[in-house]
């Protein structure tokens, strides 16, 4: 059974052999971060664990019963209630409805831990599996717009009356 659990310093290594192992992957539906963010991971992970003490972002994993990383799951950009979510499912992992029982728990941790009541998200127009992950956990489209260099969509969902169940 999947778990999720917050983002620690020990999992530097094992997030970065994640990254590493799905790149050319997520690369396909989504932008690819760039040599840099590799080269600079420790760092990088440093700045975003002292973010997240600090309030401004809730990071998660999604592992498997050997703590082996199977996707992150996140909760960026933290101001007036709302938060914007971002997920990656391992290639290996996708297409298991791991992704849609990730958002559902962390809306609830949204609500219950965190005290949010609005969550945003974006997706390329050509990543259905993404867009039907959103349908089904109750994010309505907003608007479209650029992700990057590709056309997409911004989502949002309101969590006011808690965290909603799977469409």
């Amino acid at each position: 059974m999947p778990s999720i659990s917050r983002l620690r310093p020990g999992h530097a290594e094992a997030l970065l052999a994640f990254e590493r192992e799905n790149r050319a992957y997520f690369a396909a539906s989504v932008p690819d971060r760039g040599d840099d963010f590799f080269a600079a991971f420790a760092e990088r992970h440093r700045t975003l664990l002292a973010e997240q003490d600090a309030g401004l972002h809730h990071f998660h994993l999604i592992e498997d019963d050997d703590g082996g990383i199977l996707g992150r799951i996140n909760l960026v950009r933290i101001h007036d209630g709302s938060a914007e979510l971002g997920y990656r499912i391992a290639e290996k992992a996708a297409g298991r409805g791991l992704a849609t029982w990730a958002v559902q728990q962390v809306c609830v941790l949204a609500v219950q831990e965190y005290g949010l009541s609005a969550l945003r998200a974006e997706t390329t127009l050509d990543n259905t599996g993404s867009r039907a992950v959103l349908a089904r956990t109750g994010f309505e489209p907003l608007e479209d717009v650029m992700f990057g260099d590709r056309p997409g969509r911004r989502y949002v969902l309101d969590l006011s009356g808690g965290a909603p169940r799977a469409r």
